[in-house]
């Protein structure tokens, strides 16, 4: 059993994975940046690390500094959360290499799924539907890449095969600009992922995005915690999540056997999230997550399972503890990532906290590490909290939410959480009519209208 981790990461999803340990009577070891020292899951840890500056690459990606930190505190797992390098095969197979025990999939498997392009290969040798696409590497042949790009049929996406978090991404709606994106996300594909291989599929401008969560423990075992919504994008990033979608039961539960089938033949060890867009009643497969998922507590709350906890007890060797026809799925559940940004424009908006308050109420939770004179560094994501609601219903759980939003005070940076809450207002959203592209198309055209 393990009985030291390492908490590889920071914020709020550090101070969710150390709570579940305290529960698991599980020893925790905080690592932390220099600017970061006050935040609260080091200051309850059992033990904290400093493991250099604040920029990312010198502390949370900084791999033998990490190993180092387990190495000291004789520690024998690491959760490395979701982000910095949760899904680094290398990092993964150091660990593995070192002795600890990685909490989450093997590296072979890390790899394998990391990148979208083997990805996309597995997945239709196991009859997922997929995306028309070009799955080979885009060259430096213009006219090949036209021609490839004219077989599938614009709009296009141009994707980095390594990406992640909305980066490295561009839609083309025109051959005359598809050599300058090519271009644009190669380079952006080599500064974020330190590689340049990209892709091109298919782009669908009215689809759901929707997210089938299965848990598996590599010993032919998976099990289907059912799906998430999370359509409300901006710049191809989640910033709002619901469970369950409004997707058809019988399509749910015939697309989730095809991912528990492929779990269970390559051994997946951990929780894995198989992102899919729909439109006209078909999924379409576009990219597999090999961690847990920022958006994970909706589905807690309709399953009642800790995903944390069932990812440690997979790590030290267990057999899952429940079968498919023991999951119960009940109400509704509502996330909103709550961003220090400007609502507008999404621009970091980083500085001291000088007032805070949380919501709260029957079927609110608040996972965050903020605090009144916290002060946002700007080295880092912009979500500062998210705020989930409970209802036994879709109507319930949004009203809810929009009660919490209003106790919700951070005062003195600029937040999104206006812009919440004109979302949670919209007619479209209350009816369900959105899609990926609701926030631009519809939404955002029209905030400052909204009343």
């Amino acid at each position: 059993m393990i009985k030291k981790i390492v908490i590889a990461n920071r914020g709020e999803i550090a101070l969710r994975i150390l709570r579940t340990c305290k529960e698991m009577n599980i020893k925790t070891v905080s690592v932390y940046s220099t600017i970061d020292r006050e935040l609260k899951h080091v200051l309850l840890s059992d033990e904290s690390i400093c493991i250099g500056p604040p920029r990312a690459e010198n502390s949370y990606l900084n791999i033998p500094a990490i190993i180092s930190a387990a190495e000291v505190t004789r520690s024998n797992a690491i959760h490395p959360g979701y982000g910095f390098l949760s899904e680094n095969s290398n990092f993964s197979e150091q660990v593995e290499k070192s002795g600890f025990i990685f909490i989450g999939p093997n590296s072979k498997t890390i790899k394998m799924m990391g990148n979208k392009i083997s990805a996309i290969k597995i997945m239709k040798k196991f009859g997922i539907p997929c995306l028309p696409n070009n799955i080979s590497k885009i060259n430096k042949n213009e006219k090949e890449n036209l021609k490839i790009a004219e077989k599938i049929g614009y709009s296009l996406i141009i994707k980095s095969a390594h990406g992640g978090g909305g980066k490295a991404i561009k839609i083309v709606h025109s051959k005359k600009d598809l050599k300058k994106y090519i271009k644009i996300v190669k380079e952006e594909s080599k500064r974020f992922f330190n590689n340049r291989t990209i892709y091109i599929e298919k782009y669908l401008d009215s689809a759901k995005h929707i997210e089938i969560q299965i848990i598996s423990d590599g010993k032919g075992n998976a099990v289907f915690l059912g799906d998430r919504e999370c359509t409300i994008q901006r710049n191809h990033q989640k910033i709002l999540e619901e469970a369950p979608s409004s997707i058809e039961e019988s399509e749910k539960v015939e697309i989730a056997e095809l991912c528990k089938t492929v779990c269970v033949e390559i051994g997946y060890k951990g929780l894995g999230t198989f992102e899919f867009l729909y439109q006209d009643k078909k999924f379409f497969f576009i990219e597999m997550n090999t961690r847990i998922q920022v958006e994970h507590p909706v589905t807690e709350m309709i399953t009642g399972i800790d995903l944390v906890k069932e990812q440690i007890k997979i790590a030290s060797g267990k057999k899952l503890s429940f079968k498919q026809n023991s999951i119960r799925f009940f109400g509704h559940s509502i996330e909103c990532r709550i961003n220090a940004e400007k609502p507008n424009n999404f621009q970091p908006s980083p500085g001291k906290i000088t007032r805070f308050h949380a919501p709260g109420g029957l079927g609110i939770r608040w996972d965050s590490h903020i605090y009144t004179n916290y002060s946002v560094p700007i080295f880092y994501d912009s979500l500062i909290g998210k705020l989930i609601s409970f209802g036994e219903n879709r109507k319930v759980a949004i009203a809810r939410m929009q009660n919490a939003l209003s106790e919700l005070v951070i005062e003195n940076i600029e937040t999104n959480i206006n812009l919440q809450m004109k979302i949670l207002r919209n007619k479209n959203f209350k009816n369900g009519r959105i899609s990926t592209n609701f926030l631009n198309s519809e939404f955002l055209e029209k905030i400052n209208k909204i009343t």
